[in-house]
């Protein structure tokens, strides 16, 4: 294919539907009326940019203003990066690459958020601009009825039912007690989560609407999909999503959606890398899992994204970074840890200890990532001896991160 120069700007209120037209033929959807208007309501002009080929769009990007729920330093202000996409007969022509290039210029110029953040849609893309895996999830399967273990306490509340408004009502204020707890997990406006839990007939494929279960301190929603056999009824439940404040709620909800007849088995695409469910098991192996990738984290500019966390662990390291996207990162970094896990960054000409690509900075970020798999991977360098090991523990989390919804 021949690279364009596609022509990017900020959008304005009359390019919306053409956003959502070029966007949603990039995802090989069709454009649904329900969609496209809680699209509109996410639609942030100073945020979304577009790809233009003389006056066709080609291509888009956006950035939703989120807080994300940083190790130690609860919510933080994150670029969600989202609706990226290039018409299909216009790939590999350089689009993605100018409407990276836009955002990324446009957080660093305007002293934005300094961290920005992203699911993709293929593992392979995002890393030439900087990206790093830093948060990856089990996709996971249950037999309906699976045992827990006699140690698990399920307590006594009742697990309830209940209308979507309703529902999304409990949602919220469990969402909203659990989430700055929680590191990778983002706020939500009103608006948010509306997309979140869009149902039309594009959302749903072959399943049911969504069902809704609420306990006092968690909640589940869920899909099902009619498979009837001969010797009975074996529907498959699939939860969109499953949210607990505490281990004695999070028995509980699970204990609901296993047990619920006419079920085969359950399936859950973002289970928490260090959920307890497969330890409440009596059959450890029930919990057929596999890993995929979840958050990947840009730092825009690096000494400012690495001062909103907190560190497990004193510090003092120098990190000689390369980033060939954003040039202003390049270079080497002081990273000063104090006892209470504050840390300052300033430049330096001192000699480094580890050398590494922003990439990998990024995926170190939120403690999902250790510093030695990288390392043994080739991507973190150590240049003096016991630097990695201090790395590792200064960026290391009590649990794991994750990501709640998709965006």
């Amino acid at each position: 294919m021949t690279t364009v120069t596609p022509r990017i700007r900020s959008l304005t209120e009359t390019d919306f539907d053409a956003f959502h037209d070029a966007t949603s033929s990039a995802f090989l959807f069709p454009a649904t009326d329900a969609a496209r208007q809680r699209e509109r309501d996410l639609f942030d002009l100073r945020r979304f940019h577009g790809a233009f080929d003389g006056d066709e769009m080609i291509g888009g990007a956006g950035i939703l203003s989120k807080n994300m729920t940083l190790p130690g330093t609860g919510m933080r202000p994150v670029a969600a990066v989202t609706a990226v996409g290039t018409t299909p007969d216009n790939r590999r022509r350089g689009v993605l690459t100018g409407l990276m290039r836009a955002q990324l210029d446009q957080l660093h110029n305007d002293a934005a958020e300094p961290i920005a953040t992203l699911w993709c849609s293929e593992a392979g893309i995002y890393g030439r601009f900087g990206y790093g895996l830093a948060t990856t999830r089990f996709f996971t399967t249950v037999p309906r009825g699976a045992t827990f273990m006699s140690t698990v306490d399920c307590g006594s509340d009742r697990v309830r039912e209940l209308p979507r408004e309703a529902a999304l009502v409990a949602f919220k204020e469990v969402y909203n007690r659990v989430a700055p707890r929680r590191i990778g997990w983002l706020s939500r406006t009103d608006a948010s989560w509306e997309q979140w839990y869009l149902d039309d007939e594009q959302q749903r494929g072959r399943y049911s609407p969504m069902r809704f279960a609420v306990h006092p301190n968690a909640y589940a929603a869920y899909r099902v999909r009619s498979n009837w056999t001969i010797s009975g009824p074996r529907h498959e439940l699939v939860a969109h999503e499953i949210v607990s404040a505490d281990p004695v709620s999070h028995a509980a909800i699970w204990r609901y959606l296993l047990d619920i007849d006419l079920i085969g088995e359950m399936k859950y695409d973002n289970l928490a890398m260090d959920d307890p469910l497969p330890h409440m098991l009596v059959d450890y192996r029930a919990a057929d899992r596999r890993i995929g990738d979840a958050l990947w984290i840009r730092l825009v500019d690096v000494d400012r994204a690495l001062t909103e966390r907190r560190y497990s662990a004193p510090a003092a390291l120098v990190v000689e970074l390369t980033d060939a996207f954003c040039p202003w990162n390049a270079g080497r970094w002081r990273l000063t840890v104090d006892a209470d896990g504050v840390a300052q960054v300033r430049r330096t000409e001192s000699s480094p200890d580890l050398a590494m690509d922003v990439a990998d900075l990024g995926a170190l970020f939120l403690g999902g990532t250790s510093a030695v798999a990288l390392a043994g991977a080739g991507r973190v360098k150590e240049v003096e001896p016991g630097s990695l090991v201090r790395l590792a523990m200064a960026f290391a989390t009590e649990h794991q991160p994750s990501c709640a919804e998709l965006f």
